[in-house]
């Protein structure tokens, strides 16, 4: 049967995140007169990536709440003890230099027009509703999706197939008529395949080009190659880099 509608993860994938972390945490950490401390920026920008994987790991394993996961990651990275109020305020003072780095990726709104009338589309994240949702109206997209679904709101975290199923009644469809399109290949890749969902791994940056994928999964490295994959009659689709 064909595919019908697809469903889409955020960070990384649409919005490229990892460039405006790595960015809005150097101006941030430039403005709170931290940089000194390291001996590089980069090196404060890879310990703020540990410390933000790790918390983030607790959070979706259900040990954290998403106030909590935010609030342990300033902790953590400044080592030293802060009250709620204190690690929320220099929180929302890195959110400040995080959004001004905000962008969408420049294949997103190529395949989004490509599939627009073929496909009904949707959001599933392992965030929270309040910051994607802002997220996706200040990057323009907002009106692109019928329905956003995130782990803080639903009670359930990628990879469990409760997710990806939750998204699939959303859209009132089977998991088999719908394609999941994320970038982390254990967690949005094994994920979706292992839910029932067709699985489409884009790995930007390949990292992991010896990954051996499991029947139903696919590895892109652009969007473009994504309505190839979904059979739509297409121009935009293009070959995939992954043989």
């Amino acid at each position: 049967m064909s595919i019908r509608a697809v469903v889409w993860d955020v960070d990384d994938t649409l919005f490229d995140y990892t460039t405006a972390d790595r960015e809005g945490m150097r101006g941030h950490l430039s403005a709170e007169g931290l940089l000194e401390g390291y001996d590089t920026p980069e090196a404060a920008l890879v310990r703020w990536r540990e410390v933000t994987d790790r918390q983030w790991a607790r959070f979706s394993a259900g040990e954290l709440t998403w106030e909590e996961q935010r609030r342990d990651r300033v902790r953590v990275f400044l080592g030293r003890r802060m009250t709620d109020a204190e690690a929320d305020d220099w929180f929302q003072r890195y959110i400040g230099h995080y959004e001004a780095a905000w962008a969408l990726f420049p294949d997103v709104l190529p395949v989004l027009d490509a599939l627009a009338v073929s496909h009904r589309h949707a959001v599933l994240s392992n965030s929270s509703i309040h910051v994607q949702d802002h997220k996706l109206r200040v990057l323009g997209v907002h009106d692109r999706f019928e329905a956003i679904l995130c782990a803080a709101e639903l009670g359930v975290s990628k990879p469990e197939a409760a997710a990806f199923l939750a998204a699939c009644e959303a859209l009132g469809l089977p998991p088999h008529e719908v394609a999941y399109v994320g970038d982390h290949p254990e967690i949005d890749g094994q994920g979706s395949a292992d839910a029932g969902l067709l699985s489409v791994w884009i790995d930007r940056y390949g990292g992991t080009a010896t990954v051996e994928l499991p029947s139903g999964r696919h590895r892109i490295a652009s969007l473009a190659e994504l309505p190839a994959i979904l059979g739509t009659d297409s121009r935009f689709g293009a070959p995939s880099t992954f043989g």
